[in-house]
């Protein structure tokens, strides 16, 4: 019996390093693995040794014969990837010998900024390697560690949010310090940091997102689903906002793994969402919400959509929910593609296409070929108008989605946008280039000039290589940064810090009184999910800071 992934992979390859017989593809050291939407076990090659189920992160991994009905596709799905399938030429291995050198300075101290997936798998690279011999210092702005697991990860999975696990483990080093409520470039400068560490890793993410740049954009109504997707995670900063869910239908622009979360949480009923730990402003609003249909826009046909096989296919299985396609829509492909994985999203999108409407069931509407044009309203939005699309091939060969004179206006009470994501300048480090990130070579961060290196600087995750991947994904991107890190400190390039650790806690209390450290996120931690149990929830999130300076205090002085 082989064993077979699912929905929930989050890319990180655990499970690749403890296969006997190198079943598990594509690895980090293989061309694929950074763009791979999940990573695949081979039928064939499959021993049933069940090594990889016990080093999941996220419980993703089973048996074939535990299959469920909403599960089951994933075995063809795994089975797909090796039809066909060239065997890679593998990546050259990250050399690992400077591990075991002696630095001249036997301590290396490193700041971390940012506390997401990014962030922490730096972390445990550096402590795996490291060991004992490392102190990091994390900086976070928000009173809460994680980011993305908590604010960007959508309520309904669960799975997925259970690779928080790996991270409190790292948190919970004692040569780890964890300053929350804490944000460089205002409470400390990059000079600071430099002031107590060896180096720092700016692991800040992607936070901004992309205009459609339209008519109309701007109107009441018209939103990023950047902020949407911040509102029903709780997201201190946007958990004050409202969004008008009176009309009947909404659109989504984009079709990418968010806009599929987004028009999963606007169409799901009270009663799933109540099973999750999504914001209890927004479990209030959508309980209220009037929204009938979600209609998920695409500038370009089914094998081309940015969302992954999982997340389509999970679509299928939303109780009370109907997924609707265009059947002309469906055939209007084109470039040739004949990769299995590809083929797969257009199998299940035909699939979709040829299943009966069920009455009285809300609508996921998939439309492809479709650009926006203009917000539509007077005063909010009340439509949008959308240009029909034909896609053509370039001079390589490569299809682009190019207008027609075909227009469609669909009425609609709320636009999100899903179009993207760019970084933004952190404390005087800058950003460039199209998708806004810090310049960098492999990780070590460049002079603006891009003359050289800057001493002591280095970025990893989105902020580092643009808006791509998964959460695992940021594992590998990680290590490649760490490599560059380590060998910088052994080879003599770092300046030591002036201030140590106790130097630095000193004056961070005395810059952010409003500290939160990580036994303070531990009774943050702790009040939520004792709230969740009360209700029948994973946790109950708190969305107002001051309540979480006040409880992670109280734990502080109790303890």
């Amino acid at each position: 019996m082989a064993h077979v992934v699912t929905q929930s992979c989050c890319n990180d390859a655990s499970c690749v390093a403890v296969c006997p017989v190198d079943c598990i593809h594509p690895t980090p050291n293989e061309p694929g693995y950074g763009s791979a939407e999940m990573l695949y076990i081979d039928p064939v090659g499959c021993i049933d040794c069940g090594a990889c189920i016990d080093a999941c992160p996220v419980d993703a991994i089973v048996p074939e014969y535990d299959l469920t009905p909403e599960t089951a596709r994933y075995e063809e799905i795994n089975a797909a990837f090796y039809a066909n399938r060239d065997q890679p030429v593998p990546v050259p291995e990250r050399p690992v010998a400077e591990a075991a050198r002696v630095s001249e300075r036997a301590l290396l101290r490193v700041a971390i900024v940012g506390s997401g997936p990014s962030g922490c798998y730096a972390a445990e690279n550096l402590l795996s390697r490291i060991g004992p011999a490392v102190e990091i210092s994390f900086f976070e702005k928000l009173a809460t560690p994680f980011g993305l697991i908590r604010f960007g990860v959508a309520p309904d999975h669960q799975g997925t949010k259970a690779v928080a696990s790996l991270f409190q483990k790292t948190a919970s080093r004692k040569n780890v310090d964890f300053y929350l409520n804490v944000e460089v470039g205002t409470h400390l400068t990059h000079d600071d940091l430099l002031a107590h560490h060896d180096a720092v890793i700016y692991a800040v993410g992607a936070p901004a997102d992309c205009s459609l740049g339209i008519p109309g954009e701007d109107l009441p109504g018209s939103h990023s689903a950047t902020e949407f997707v911040a509102w029903y995670n709780g997201h201190p900063d946007h958990a004050h906002r409202t969004f008008d869910l009176s009309g009947e239908r909404a659109v989504i622009i984009g079709n990418g793994n968010v806009a599929l979360d987004v028009a999963r949480v606007l169409v799901a009923g009270t009663a799933e969402l109540t099973k999750t730990d999504i914001a209890p402003h927004a479990l209030k609003a959508l309980s209220e919400s009037r929204i009938r249909e979600v209609l998920v826009v695409g500038r370009r046909g089914p094998a081309q959509a940015a969302y992954t096989n999982p997340e389509l296919l999970a679509l299928g299985h939303l109780p009370g929910v109907t997924v609707a396609v265009r059947p002309e829509e469906v055939v209007r492909e084109a470039d040739g593609r004949t990769d299995s994985i590809e083929a797969m999203k257009a199998r299940i999108v035909a699939e979709f296409a040829a299943a009966p409407h069920i009455p009285g069931y809300k609508r996921i509407a998939l439309r492809y070929l479709l650009s926006p044009v203009s917000v539509l309203g007077d005063g909010r939005v009340e439509g949008i108008r959308l240009v029909r699309n034909e896609l053509v091939q370039d001079a390589d060969g490569r299809s682009r989605a190019a207008p027609t004179s075909v227009v469609e206006d669909v009425d609609c009470g709320l636009v999100l946008r899903s179009v993207g994501y760019r970084g933004i300048p952190v404390a005087g480090i800058p950003v460039s280039g199209a998708r806004s990130t810090m310049l960098n070579v492999g990780g070590r961060v460049l002079e603006p000039d891009a003359s050289g290196p800057m001493s002591g600087v280095y970025t990893v995750g989105w902020i580092k290589r643009g808006p791509s991947g998964v959460i695992g994904t940021n594992k590998a991107c990680a290590a490649e940064t760490v490599d560059k890190l380590v060998d910088d400190f052994h080879s003599g390039r770092l300046a030591a810090p002036g201030g140590g650790r106790q130097d630095l806690r000193r004056l961070v209390a005395e810059r952010r009184p409003e500290r939160i450290d990580y036994d303070g996120w531990k009774a943050i931690d702790a009040h939520e999910r004792r709230l969740g149990r009360e209700s029948g929830r994973p946790r109950v999130k708190l969305v107002d800071t001051a309540s979480m300076i006040e409880i992670a205090s109280s734990a502080s002085i109790s303890g």
